[in-house]
C-alpha cells in the first residue's frame, strides 16, 4: 500500500493488499488482502473488493458494487479464481462482478474504459472486451462473451456461455439465448435478429459505403425467406463476394467459430 492513498477512517484494508498512486477509498469499504488497486482508482462508499482481484488505474466504483467475490456456481464451491478489470472501467451502484472458476481458467476478465451501470451483474469466467457497457439491470450468465464496443440495454438477461460480437447492440427488456453477430442488433424475448446496429456504428463513423457492405453481407447471411440455403454454403459465398472486405470478414469469422449455443437469427417473416 502506498503512502499517497487517501483512506477513509471507517474502512478495512486487509494487510497484503496493493493500492497504486492516488488510489483514494471511501467510507466503509472492504479490500480483500489479495486485492490489487491501479493508480488514482476511486471508491467512493461501501465498496467490497473481495478475492484475487485486479483493478486497473483510474477505475470510479460507486457505493455497494461487489467485486471479485465467488462465483455463483454450485460445482466451484470453496474454489475461487480471479478477477481482472481494465483500466478507465466505471462500475455504478450495485453492480457484482464475479471471479472465474477453476473449470474455465479461473478467470473474470474485463477490459479497457468499459461502464456497467447500477445493478448489473457479470457472470462467472465471463470475458468482456474494451469500451462494452451494460446498462441497468443487465444480467450476464456464465462464460459470456463480448466483444469491443458492444451495448446490451437495460433489464436484458444473457444466457450462459452466448458470445456478443464487436459493436453489436442488444435492446432493452430483451432475453439473449444465441450468440449475436458482430456489427448486429437484436431484441425481443426471445430474442432475434434485425439487421445491423446502425445507430451504433454511424456514432463510431462508419460510412454509407461501409454499412453498405455490411446490410448486404447480412441480407445473404441472415435471409428473412425460408428455404434458403445452409448456413455453411451462407458463409462460403459470402466469403467469396466479399473477400477482402474486413468487417464482413470478421462478420465470417464469428460464424465459422466454435460455438455452444445457436446463432441468434430473424424471425422469419420480419423486415
Amino acid at each position: 500500500m502506498t503512502s499517497s492513498a487517501r483512506i477513509h477512517p471507517s474502512a478495512v484494508v486487509e494487510e497484503g493488499a496493493r493500492l497504486g498512486e492516488g488510489v483514494v477509498v471511501g467510507p466503509f469499504c472492504h479490500i480483500g488482502a489479495e486485492v490489487e488497486l491501479g493508480d488514482r482508482a476511486r471508491l467512493l462508499s461501501h465498496v467490497v473488493l473481495a478475492g484475487r482481484t485486479r483493478i486497473g488505474a483510474d477505475a470510479e466504483i460507486h457505493a455497494f458494487a461487489s467485486l471479485g467475490a465467488a462465483a455463483q456456481d454450485l460445482k466451484s464451491r470453496g474454489r475461487t479464481g480471479a478477477l481482472v478489470i481494465g483500466r478507465g472501467c466505471l462500475v455504478r451502484e450495485g453492480v457484482t462482478i464475479n471471479a472465474g472458476t477453476p473449470a474455465d481458467g479461473g478467470e473474470t476478465r474485463i477490459g479497457d474504459d468499459c461502464a456497467f451501470l447500477a445493478y448489473s451483474h457479470v457472470g462467472h469466467d465471463s470475458r468482456i472486451g474494451d469500451h462494452v457497457v451494460l446498462s441497468n439491470n443487465v444480467l450476464l450468465g456464465g462464460h459470456v462473451r463480448i466483444g469491443d464496443h458492444a451495448a446490451i440495454g437495460g433489464a436484458t438477461v444473457v444466457h450462459q456461455r452466448v458470445r456478443i460480437g464487436a459493436q453489436a447492440f442488444v435492446a432493452g427488456l430483451s432475453g439473449l439465448e444465441g450468440d449475436l453477430a458482430p456489427f448486429g442488433l437484436a431484441g425481443g424475448n426471445r430474442a432475434h435478429l434485425f439487421g445491423l446496429n446502425l445507430v451504433g456504428l454511424r456514432r463510431r463513423g462508419f460510412s454509407d459505403a461501409r454499412l453498405a457492405l455490411l446490410r448486404e453481407a447480412f441480407r445473404r447471411l441472415f435471409p428473412q425467406e425460408t428455404g434458403a440455403e445452409v448456413l455453411a454454403e451462407r458463409i462460403e459465398a459470402a466469403a467469396r463476394d466479399f473477400a477482402g472486405v474486413e468487417d464482413v470478414e470478421a462478420v465470417l469469422a464469428f460464424l465459422r467459430a466454435e460455438r455452444d449455443r445457436p446463432l441468434c437469427a430473424p424471425r422469419p417473416g420480419r423486415g
